[in-house]
Parts: C-alpha cells; sequence; structure tokens
C-alpha cells in the first residue's frame, strides 16, 4: 500500500513538472510573439527584405522569374514595361498612361491572386506636378498595397529601386527617363561579324559610310568613292565579293599610310 502511495504521488509530481514546463514554454513564444510585433511595427520594411530574399532563393533553386515592372517615357512616349502579366514581358501603352492592376480581367494588368482585390491599384504617370513621374494610387483595396514595406494610403511618386506588394504579390519598380546615344560600331568590328555564318560582307559594306566612321580622315574619305570606281550605293555596283573584299583592303591601307 505504502509503495502504490510513493508511486501515485511521484507521478503527481511529474505531470506538475510537465505543465509547468509547457507554461514555460507557452510564456517563452508568447514573448518571441510580442518582440516580433514590436519589431515589425517600427521595422516593416524587414518583412519586405525578409520575403525578397526568398523569392532571390527560390529564383535559384527553382529558376522562378524576377517580377517587375519598368516605367518608359521616350520624348513624348510613355509606357510600362512588365512581366507579370500573362507571363512574359509586355509592352503595355494606355492613352490616359493610367495602368490598372486587379483580379479584373479588363485590368490593365489582370492578375489571377485571390489576395488581389478585383480593381486593387494603378500606377499613373503625371507630368503636370512639381514632381513628375510615376505614382502608385490604391483603390482602398482589401489587402493594400505597400511600397517598401509601408503600406499606401494616399498617391505615392514611385523611385527607382522601390519594392512593392499589391496583396500576396510583390514586385520591383524601375524607372527610365533616360536615353544614351552609344558610339559607332568600329570597322575592325563589322569586318568580324562580316566573317561570320550569318552576315555576309555585301550586308556588312553596303552600310559603311566612310565620313561616319572615320571622321579625323574625312578629306582622304570624301573621294573614295572616285578612287576605286564606286558610286555611292556600294553595295548596289555588281561587284563581286572578293571585289569588294580588295577595295577595302586598299582604303585601309590608304587611311593608315594618309597624314591625319
Amino acid at each position: 500500500m505504502t509503495e502504490i502511495s510513493k508511486s501515485h504521488l511521484f507521478t503527481r509530481k511529474n505531470s506538475a513538472k510537465i505543465t509547468e514546463l509547457q507554461a514555460k514554454e507557452i510564456e517563452r513564444r508568447l514573448s518571441l510573439y510580442q518582440i516580433f510585433v514590436k519589431l515589425y511595427e517600427h521595422h516593416s520594411g524587414l518583412l519586405e527584405d525578409i520575403i525578397q530574399l526568398e523569392n532571390l532563393s527560390l529564383f535559384g533553386v527553382t529558376g522562378l522569374k524576377t517580377s517587375y515592372v519598368q516605367g518608359v517615357v521616350d520624348d513624348s512616349t510613355v509606357y510600362l514595361v512588365t512581366n507579370l502579366g500573362e507571363n512574359q514581358t509586355q509592352t503595355l501603352r494606355q492613352p490616359q498612361q493610367i495602368w490598372t492592376v486587379g483580379r479584373d480581367r479588363h485590368s490593365g494588368i489582370c492578375i489571377a491572386d485571390k489576395y488581389l482585390s478585383r480593381r486593387h491599384a494603378a500606377i499613373q504617370y503625371i507630368d503636370n506636378e512639381d514632381e513628375p513621374g510615376f505614382y502608385l494610387v490604391d483603390f482602398k483595396s482589401t489587402n493594400g498595397s505597400f511600397v517598401n514595406g509601408e503600406r499606401v494610403y494616399r498617391r505615392i511618386r514611385l523611385k527607382e529601386g522601390d519594392r512593392i506588394r499589391l496583396g500576396n504579390m510583390s514586385f520591383n519598380f524601375f524607372y527610365n527617363h533616360t536615353c544614351r546615344i552609344l558610339p559607332t560600331v568600329a570597322m575592325e568590328l563589322l569586318m568580324q561579324l562580316a566573317t561570320r555564318k550569318e552576315c555576309s560582307i555585301n550586308e556588312t559594306l553596303s552600310n559603311i559610310n566612310p565620313e561616319t566612321y572615320f571622321p579625323k580622315t574625312l578629306v582622304q574619305a570624301v573621294p573614295f568613292a572616285k578612287n576605286f570606281g564606286l558610286d555611292s550605293q556600294l553595295g548596289h555596283d555588281g561587284l563581286s565579293t572578293e571585289q569588294k573584299s580588295d577595295i577595302l583592303d586598299r582604303f585601309f591601307s590608304k587611311i593608315t599610310s594618309s597624314p591625319v
């Protein structure tokens, strides 16, 4: 009888110990949750960074693409380039310069995401304000619109590299408002292209303008056609490929030997 009482007492003490440990574990998890809530309230952008890192990790493992929207201002033409819709990159022009986003099939960018509202948000280009550019507008969506982790309650101007989240969908925004004209390709590179199978020397020579490629030797370049019996329509004179190659070699030789 005594042994049974001792065993029962031991079981009760053990159960009490387990209950105490479980209570401490619950308290510990609650404390961690409260810390996380405070951290998110003051540093909500961290969540976007974590999601972005997760997306990059998935891209490296599974080859998933990175979603983006690029606003382009080309002279008087304004448009978006994006891969959000229809799983392919598209150029989207809109006469009112307003691109709507949502689940509705009539949206400019239609995305089948249950966390998106039917008319969730829009990207609008405005050029008559102090800061012209692309702006994000939320249509009082259920799950909200966020820019760099901050919820959008009013129209906000988008900047290069902004991270946007609409519902459960995230993408990067890029802004292209400059255009740079690159210099002409060097003659020796053109000749290398002419030796490739997919490009003939006839095509290369027909696009060569000596005044363009040799501006410092313009005086020597001008009589080029007369000296070698070519008219201004180089490539349409009936000469063979060998003849044109020989003419080009002689031209290079003359340019090299002539003082600049």
